[in-house]
């Protein structure tokens, strides 16, 4: 074999190596993507349900890990006014309801 041929053969192995080097790379995004992105997402939302419906009588965990009963909402309204102890009535924002005691210990 001549030397230009020998080049030529050389010059072609990295360009495969690069590309299932590009193969590889969207295969761990891919795999990123569907067991950590999309059952995130799928938690985010039951979570931002769950504080949409938010009911008077309804006991919560707050993401400080107060426990409460909900004493009043008002729609379009960002807090709600929990009770976290008799008498001690407390607004908090709506996004820091982490939980329902009840789903906690089913978990």
């Amino acid at each position: 074999m001549n030397t230009l041929s020998i080049n030529l053969l050389q010059g072609a192995a990295p360009q495969q190596g690069n590309f299932s080097f590009l193969i590889m790379i969207v295969a761990m995004i891919a795999v990123f993507y569907f067991l950590m992105w999309c059952p995130q997402r799928k938690r985010q939302k039951e979570l931002q349900k769950f504080q949409n419906s938010l009911t008077v009588g309804q006991k919560i965990i707050t993401s400080g890990g107060i426990y409460g009963i909900v004493k009043d909402t008002k729609d379009g309204e960002s807090f709600i006014v929990i009770e976290i102890a008799n008498g001690v009535k407390v607004e908090i924002d709506r996004n820091h309801v982490f939980a329902d005691p009840a789903s906690m210990m089913q978990r």
